[in-house]
């Protein structure tokens, strides 16, 4: 993974050892500002906001850029008899191109769905979090995986046949429909990309895709500052902006010196959300 040329401060060393107990936690880099009586040198270390961070890494997260598309007792009772499947991070769950066998329910984890460029390069569609449907499309035409699905990080997740799916179906007509919305979302999400890559700048493209990523799996860990709670390199952030990755290597250098964007160890955090929303217009 590329890294920035800009090193942490000393200061940030210094609170992220302090807080060395809860992984990810992202000290506090604010702007310059002239001294004030009685403000906070910016060596300091935000107890408080630190501690809002750590607990924002603990929470649970019940939201996905594609939000869990079944009601739950429906999906609970489709997956009732599912057998477990796990993908280490790394690892493919299917190729475009494989046989449909059947369907996966999301667990835990984090899973990229991703279209091969060639030469060795990737575009990635969509990022799916804990609830997502994956690989309904060819459960319901029979027909081959349209795309590639591979794991950013160790998951877990539920898998029914073809055939179980197909019962459920008959016995319950309403999951077409649910699934059809669904479809309809992500082509919109589709949609929404394309303009992006035909009219937006890299910087736009690139602020468009944190603001996702900020949305899906964001929190508020106070001042308007919004962790997002999943690690991602820069290969996978430019292969989701369609942008080049030194290219995005060399925006997210300039985010950082002007305090629009932090990140230490591996989670990002998006500091000033109005800017980046006057980047992706």
């Amino acid at each position: 993974m590329a890294r920035s040329s800009k090193r942490p401060s000393q200061a940030d060393k210094r609170c992220f050892r302090d807080h060395r107990h809860s992984p990810g936690v992202i000290p506090r880099r604010p702007p310059y500002r002239p001294p004030q009586a009685g403000r906070v040198g910016r060596g300091s270390c935000a107890a408080g906001l630190s501690r809002r961070m750590a607990i924002a890494m603990a929470e649970p997260m019940t939201t996905n850029i594609h939000s869990a598309i079944l009601p739950a007792e429906l999906a609970d009772a489709l997956f009732a008899q599912a057998r477990i499947a796990t993908v280490e991070a790394g690892q493919t769950l299917f190729l475009a191109g494989d046989p449909c066998t059947g369907c996966y329910r999301f667990v835990e984890g984090l899973l990229k769905v991703t279209l091969d460029l060639g030469q060795g390069r990737e575009r990635i569609l969509a990022i799916l979090g804990p609830g997502a449907l994956v690989g309904e499309l060819s459960v319901i035409d029979g027909t081959p995986r349209s795309a590639c699905v591979a794991a950013i990080r160790a998951s877990k997740l539920q898998f029914i046949s073809r055939a179980v799916f197909e019962d459920f179906g008959r016995a319950h007509p309403e999951i077409f429909r649910t699934i059809a919305g669904v479809l309809a979302r992500r082509l919109r999400d589709i949609n929404g990309a394309l303009v992006a890559t035909s009219f937006l700048s890299v910087k736009g493209r690139a602020a468009r895709t944190l603001l996702i990523l900020a949305d899906a799996f964001g929190k508020d860990v106070g001042q308007g500052r919004i962790l997002i709670r999943q690690k991602m390199n820069q290969g996978d952030l430019a292969a989701l902006a369609g942008i080049a990755r030194e290219n995005l290597s060399r925006v997210l250098r300039d985010w950082m010196d002007a305090a629009l964007v932090t990140r230490l160890a591996g989670y990002y955090c998006v500091e000033d959300k109005a800017a980046l929303e006057r980047e992706a217009r």
